[in-house]
């Protein structure tokens, strides 16, 4: 079965099916309304470990950061669907270790504004590198502001095609320069920040924002639109900082 990978999501909603194109960002399928739509989209609403969060100033605690093994890549493809566009890699060309387990790079893909915020301030767009190992998910964030162009955006920017196409992209991909240099980094426990919501995501976002232009943020949002789920609440996580 074909499952509708979105946001960050390898979902458990099949394709083509009217359930899959009801949830988005606006409307009666926004995400306010998520936990409304469906039995299986119940921890939306329900969950007490919801993704994304307001990251404020956490607990220092040294060496719970991922190790990443990101570097240039080909065979890219990009799918562009329902509610974003998903950048599909081939298996075993990128990895993440945490915690002592290996997790694969699935996919990566933006949202518009960023999911995450920090410390109240949201950022114009944000990518989610989504690894996977035995039915768990590690997923590492990364902010963008505002200010110089970014080239290897602009690259997946002219990748991006009309609904439903998935074509792969000429050439490698730098997934090294999508990583800022300064790997400080917040860590918690959350969830898929797309339906189901499933609460088993590992979560890595780098405290330093790359940055990309005004007319980049400007082409994603008018060609694939805002797509990003409000910060959820804390309750009792601890967001930890890995400086």
């Amino acid at each position: 079965m074909k499952y509708v990978i979105a946001g960050l999501l390898a979902a458990t909603v099949p394709a083509g099916t009217a359930l899959a194109d009801e949830w988005g960002y606006a409307g009666e399928g926004a995400p306010e309304n998520w936990g409304a739509l469906s039995p299986d989209f119940a921890v939306c609403s329900a969950g007490v470990q919801q993704s994304p969060v307001d990251l404020v100033p956490g607990i220092i605690a040294d060496g719970v950061r991922p190790v990443l093994d990101f570097g240039d890549i080909s065979g890219v493809e990009a799918e562009r669907n329902a509610h974003g566009v998903t950048y599909h890699v081939p298996s075993g060309s990128a990895q993440l270790s945490l915690n002592g387990r290996n997790f694969d790079l699935l996919q990566f893909h933006f949202h518009a504004a960023s999911e995450h915020w920090v410390e109240g301030q949201s950022y114009p767009l944000e990518v989610h590198f989504v690894t996977a190992s035995e039915g768990d998910l590690a997923v590492v964030g990364v902010l963008f502001e505002r200010g110089e162009a970014h080239a290897t955006v602009e690259t997946l920017w002219d990748a991006i095609g009309e609904p439903g196409d998935r074509e792969e992209i000429d050439g490698t991909i730098s997934l090294a320069s999508l990583l800022p240099q300064d790997q400080a980094a917040f860590r918690y426990e959350g969830s898929l920040t797309t339906p189901p919501c499933s609460e088993i995501v590992s979560w890595t976002v780098f405290t330093t924002p790359l940055s990309v232009s005004d007319a980049q943020i400007d082409a994603f949002v008018e060609t694939v639109g805002e797509n990003a789920r409000p910060p959820q609440p804390l309750n009792r996580r601890y967001v930890l900082l890995d400086n």
